[in-house]
């Protein structure tokens, strides 16, 4: 992970100031979209690139601990040995962390201590999604998962507070959840999805930051709309300003919906556009994903042997 970002006063005055151009940034998306992506083996870096970038999650109500050790265990080596050694990689190659709920927590540092690996296992917290319990009860799921081997938190922000202009409340819920982690990274899930404005997401993104989020995170997956091209950049222009303003360099976290190489290709790119190539790692850049990886692995085969191998072909840990 990047230095930690410690935080700074509020600015009430600057944040009640704020507004995005809505069409600015439809028109910034669409060119985004529209550029060209690599090819062959400049794609096929790029993929791994992406595979390093991975918080490998499984956030479903059926987990069991099995489900957790294929979790670890594909976060460990996210692809075959084989292709790798085809493709001239000899560097060990894994996802950046595994990201799971504060009760799979101990499953997952269990069971990466015993593979003797030092993937960090990141878990979401405060009452993910919805973000609606207690203050208490938010603060003491941090604590349990940090206890439990948590070196990463994914909290997520009460969304009524930014929907509701309160946002000093908003700024002090999350200074209470930066104390609470102690030495563990935050990420910080704003839910844009349920924010209504770009100018409500670059506020809450700012808000965030000036808090002391260690990255800013599009959605939680669970939403109707999740990670897209038009929100991230609403949310890289405030990284880029705030980063500006301190001198402190924020990570950016989409989730939600990345199913394809395809995707992800264009997601590296606009942090490339937008943030620059410092972004352009585990330590400021991450994709939340489930599935991604499995159309990643199809890729990278077929740029290796030039087939594409049925889903229900390619090596499962």
């Amino acid at each position: 992970m990047s230095a930690r970002n410690p935080g700074i006063s509020l600015d009430l005055e600057y944040i009640s100031k704020i507004k995005v151009n809505t069409q600015t940034v439809l028109k910034r998306a669409q060119h985004i979209q529209g550029q060209k992506i690599p090819t062959k083996q400049w794609q096929a870096a790029w993929l791994l690139k992406a595979v390093t970038c991975i918080d490998l999650t499984t956030l479903a109500g059926d987990d069991t601990p099995s489900n957790i050790q294929r979790l670890c265990l594909k976060a460990i080596q996210p692809v075959e040995y084989k292709l790798l050694k085809k493709m001239d990689m000899h560097d060990k190659v894994t996802t950046a962390a595994v990201c799971v709920y504060p009760s799979r927590v101990a499953d997952a540092a269990k069971l990466l201590e015993a593979a003797k690996s030092t993937l960090p296992v990141a878990s979401v917290a405060t009452g993910f999604p919805a973000g609606q319990t207690p203050l208490e009860t938010r603060l003491q799921e941090v604590r349990m998962a940090v206890a439990d081997g948590a070196t990463e938190i994914d909290i997520v922000i009460n969304r009524t507070l930014a929907l509701t202009g309160q946002w000093e409340a908003m700024f002090d819920e999350i200074r209470q959840f930066r104390m609470v982690c102690g030495n563990a990274h935050m990420k910080t899930i704003l839910a844009v999805g349920e924010l209504g404005t770009f100018t409500n997401v670059y506020k809450a993104s700012m808000v965030a930051m000036m808090a002391g989020s260690d990255f800013i995170k599009t959605s939680t997956g669970k939403e109707a709309i999740n990670a897209t091209y038009s929100v991230a950049i609403v949310m890289a222009r405030a990284i880029r300003n705030y980063y500006l303003f301190t001198g402190y360099k924020v990570g950016f976290k989409p989730a939600g919906g990345i199913r394809t190489a395809q995707e992800c290709l264009v997601w590296l790119n606009l942090i490339k556009e937008e943030l620059g190539n410092d972004w352009l790692c585990p330590h400021l850049f991450r994709l939340g994903a489930s599935s991604l990886l499995t159309d990643i692995e199809r890729q990278l085969y077929h740029h290796v042997t030039g087939q594409y191998a049925a889903y229900d072909e390619l090596p499962m840990a």
